[in-house]
C-alpha cells in the first residue's frame, strides 16, 4: 500500500547483518521487522541491526508480536519504535481488534500524536478498556502459555509423524544462541513441519477436537493454522517456498488447557 505514496521498500533476508548493510541507500529512512519470524521462527539480530542503523541515522521498528512484550523488550537493544497488534496476547482471548505502539515522549508528542489527530485511527474506548484489562493478567498467561509450548515442542520432536520443529528454544534452532540472548523464554506460537503433503495436513487440522482453527495467536484457547492457505496465502509459490512455508506446515498457538489435553489431542488428530 505504501509504494502507492512514493514510499520504496526493500526486502532482505534479514538474518544476515550484511544483508542489511548492503540494502543501505542514501534516501533510507526506516529498518522494519519482526522477529521471531511469523510462522517459521527466524531472528534477527536486534541489537546488531539497531547498531547499524543509528550509525546512518536510521529509524528501527520492530514488530514484536509473536512472542509479546513479556518476553521480549526490543528497546533495551536500541529499537525506537515497537509495535504490537492487541488482538494477540495483550487481549488474550480473541475479544476485540487494536493495536499498541511504544515510542520516546518526543517521538509521540510530535510524530504519532498529530498523526493519529489527522487520520483518525483511533479504537472505541470498550476496546481499549478490553485490552487494558487484558494487560492485568498477560504476564501470568504468557508464562504458563509458553510452559506448555515447551512440553508440546519436546512432544512433537520425538512424534513419529513429525518431521520438525520450528521454535526458538529449541536447542536445534541454528539461532538458539540469539534467541537465549533476546528473549526470557521461547513463546507460545510454534510451528512444525508433518510427515506428508497438504492433504495429510489438512486431515490432522480437521481431525482436532479441542484445539480451534483460527488464524489468530496468543489466545488462551489453543488455536491451530495453515500457513500456506490462510495467513500467507498472498505469496507466491516461489515466495513462501523461500521463506520455508510449506504445504505439511501447521503454525499451533499454545493455550491455557491441560498440557495433556493439548497433548492427547495432537495425537489422536
Amino acid at each position: 500500500v505504501i509504494t502507492r505514496y512514493g514510499i520504496e521498500i526493500s526486502f532482505i533476508d534479514g538474518k544476515n547483518i550484511e544483508n542489511w548493510k548492503k540494502e543501505i541507500k542514501s534516501n533510507t529512512k526506516i529498518f522494519f521487522f519482526e522477529t521471531p519470524s511469523n510462522p517459521c521462527f527466524e531472528l534477527v539480530d536486534i541489537e546488531a541491526v539497531c547498531k547499524l542503523a543509528k550509525a546512518s541515522n536510521i529509524k528501527v521498528i520492530v514488530d514484536n508480536i509473536l512472542v509479546s512484550p513479556v518476553l521480549q523488550s526490543p528497546s533495551k537493544f536500541g529499537a525506537d519504535i515497537v509495535v504490537y497488534s492487541g488482538t494477540k496476547h495483550i487481549d488474550g482471548q480473541g475479544r476485540t481488534m487494536g493495536g499498541a505502539i511504544l515510542c520516546s515522549a518526543k517521538f509521540r508528542e510530535e510524530i504519532l500524536k498529530p498523526f493519529l489527530r489527522h487520520t483518525g485511527p483511533c479504537m472505541s474506548p470498550f476496546n481499549a478498556w478490553t485490552l487494558s484489562k487484558g494487560l492485568e493478567t498477560i504476564h501470568l498467561r504468557v508464562v504458563e502459555q509458553s510452559r506448555n509450548a515447551e512440553k508440546i515442542v519436546k512432544f512433537l520432536s520425538e512424534h513419529n509423524k513429525v518431521k520438525s520443529v520450528n521454535y526458538p528454544f529449541s536447542k536445534s534452532h541454528p539461532q538458539y544462541e540469539l534467541a537465549k540472548k533476546q528473549q526470557k523464554m521461547g513463546g507460545n506460537v510454534l510451528s512444525f513441519y508433518i510427515k506428508g503433503d497438504k492433504k495429510t495436513a489438512f486431515n490432522f487440522i480437521n481431525n482436532l477436537k479441542m484445539i480451534d482453527i483460527c488464524n489468530n495467536l496468543g489466545d488462551t484457547k489453543s488455536l491451530v493454522v495453515h500457513p500456506a492457505t490462510t495467513t500467507h496465502r498472498i505469496l507466491t509459490d516461489e515466495e513462501r517456498n523461500d521463506q520455508n512455508i510449506f504445504d505439511n506446515l501447521v503454525r499451533l498457538s499454545v493455550g491455557l488447557e491441560d498440557f495433556e489435553d493439548i497433548k492427547n489431542d495432537l495425537d489422536q488428530a
